[in-house]
């Protein structure tokens, strides 16, 4: 398929295309997806996919963005025999988010199918984030859950600790514990997660954790750590030095990460499944998972 695809849906004329350009009106209607799906991404989010990956959107006849979909190729796998077995690396799906008034009509399924493609087209594997509702579609595209998180919201609360630094950290020593808790690199998205304004994190000798804002709340993630004590440790300096609301997404084979989060005043708000599709020949990357405290979000693995 080229750049566009031309269907119908009843006497209604859609385009699905790659998109070419982030001007102030293709955000805006990328923000209005967001917001009507009540999710927490930026317009810094879009941006990452759009200088690092690709965009799939869905236009009405009217030129209105009533659905998207993302790639994002993320980095090699870690070196070792499995290299060779991973293809090129995996690539990241996100923003899979149609209009309320346009679903239940086959373009989630659609934009989907794309961004599955554009993955495989490059020889990678695709890794994702899903809802429940999501996983009932990707599960149809032979994707195979790897394991389950939660989201957990904390309201607005008294700083309990001093904000945390700003300056740019030494991303490769960051970059190297994060590629071995995940299996494969996302350096590109580190640095963009740094390179934002307000971005803020806290190093421990075991461990690390970045703070970003959201469209409705602070994501408190990734948390990168060798034990769930340190990463405890970090969530509570990070979370003490956020007055406003807060998110978290935990991997929920950390029992004493989800009591500490009980305690600080968070509470159990949504499930993901971490999702992977990997032919007979490729081996999905692992890393050493139990380092995985917190996500990026699940749009950033």
């Amino acid at each position: 398929m080229g750049s566009t695809e031309q269907f119908t849906d009843g006497n209604q004329a859609l385009t699905l295309e790659r998109l070419g350009d982030l001007a102030p009106g293709t955000l805006a209607m990328l923000g209005e997806l967001v917001e009507q799906a009540n999710w927490n991404q930026t317009a810094d989010d879009w941006a990452v996919f759009f200088a690092n990956g690709t965009i799939y959107v869905v236009r009405d006849g009217a030129g209105k963005i009533v659905a998207s979909g993302a790639v994002l190729p993320l980095g090699a796998s870690r070196p070792g025999h499995l290299a060779g077995l991973t293809g090129r690396g995996v690539a990241w799906i996100g923003m899979i988010i149609v209009r309320p008034e346009w679903r239940a009509r086959g373009l989630a399924r659609r934009v989907f199918d794309q961004c599955v493609r554009h993955v495989k087209s490059q020889d990678r594997i695709p890794l994702l984030d899903a809802t429940p509702i999501g996983e009932a579609l990707y599960t149809q595209f032979g994707f195979d859950v790897l394991w389950r998180l939660t989201r957990w919201r904390r309201g607005p609360q008294p700083r309990t600790r001093p904000d945390l630094p700003a300056a740019m950290p030494d991303i490769e020593s960051l970059a190297e514990l994060d590629q071995e808790a995940l299996g494969f690199s996302r350096t590109e998205v580190l640095q963009a997660l740094f390179g934002r304004a307000g971005t803020r994190f806290i190093r421990r000798p075991l461990g690390f954790a970045i703070v970003r804002a959201g469209r409705v709340a602070h994501q408190l993630g990734p948390i990168v750590a060798t034990n769930e004590e340190t990463a405890i440790a970090l969530m509570r300096d990070a979370a003490g030095s956020c007055a406003g609301p807060l998110l978290i997404d935990v991997p929920d084979e950390r029992p004493l990460l989800r009591q500490a989060l009980l305690d600080a005043g968070f509470a159990p708000e949504r499930s993901f499944a971490r999702m992977a599709l990997a032919t007979a020949e490729q081996r999905v990357p692992r890393g050493q998972t139990h380092f995985i405290q917190a996500i990026a979000g699940p749009e950033f693995a």
